[in-house]
């Protein structure tokens, strides 16, 4: 579902810049709200969230798919974690929906979907790899890696019920808008992905604001 948000880029309190290949990580207090903006179109935003004062709480692909019947997300979308808590809800989101089911790209994954010449360009398990290796006071380690969400990416599922990585359906300037409703970590891989046409073969920058 279209829908815009009511608040005023200006009045942010934090605003970053998150290129292709890099990482966000930070704390959403709840109660505040986070956008995260397609600056360019068409650009996938890995992204996984934790419970900032018990980690071990983490976003949940499993119960946000169960709890709202649907495998896409968008406006008035709960996501909800390994305890069934609603972590943060949607209240704008311009794209119109958001894929819960292609994961994140991995070396691994590079070989198999792609080539083996591909396993050694970068991957957003990598950053996120990184992120938690220079950020340890998060308390997170690798088993904490688990199902993400792919903002603005487009993962259709097919008639017999596998996925195909399609032409992203998002544009330049649109976004996703979340409230938290605890305390969050989140954790944003910027996808560096060249081969998959979600993004046109042409990894951008997103953009991170945060209101309170």
């Amino acid at each position: 579902m279209i829908k815009a948000s009511e608040l005023e880029q200006d009045d942010a309190i934090q605003r970053d810049t998150v290129l292709a290949g890099d990482y966000y990580m930070k704390v959403v207090k709840q109660g505040q709200i986070v956008r995260i903006l397609d600056s360019f179109g068409n650009q996938a935003a890995d992204t996984l969230f934790y419970n900032a004062n018990d980690p071990s709480e983490r976003y949940s692909a499993t119960d946000t798919i169960n709890g709202q019947g649907n495998v896409y997300l968008t406006a008035g979308s709960e996501l909800r974690s390994n305890k069934n808590n609603v972590m943060l809800e949607i209240i704008a989101d311009t794209c119109g929906r958001h894929d819960t089911l292609g994961g994140a790209c991995a070396t691994e994954s590079n070989t198999v979907r792609y080539s083996l010449e591909k396993k050694s360009m970068h991957a957003c398990r990598d950053s996120w790899m990184l992120a938690i290796a220079e950020n340890e006071h998060f308390g997170l380690r690798k088993q904490d890696i688990s199902h993400n969400i792919n903002f603005f990416m487009n993962v259709p599922i097919t008639p017999e019920g596998g996925l195909s990585f399609e032409d992203g359906i998002s544009d330049a300037g649109k976004y996703v808008e979340m409230q938290a409703k605890m305390d969050v970590i989140v954790l944003i891989s910027n996808c560096p992905q060249l081969n998959n046409p979600c993004n046109a073969y042409n990894p951008t920058p997103i953009e991170v604001l945060i209101w309170n």
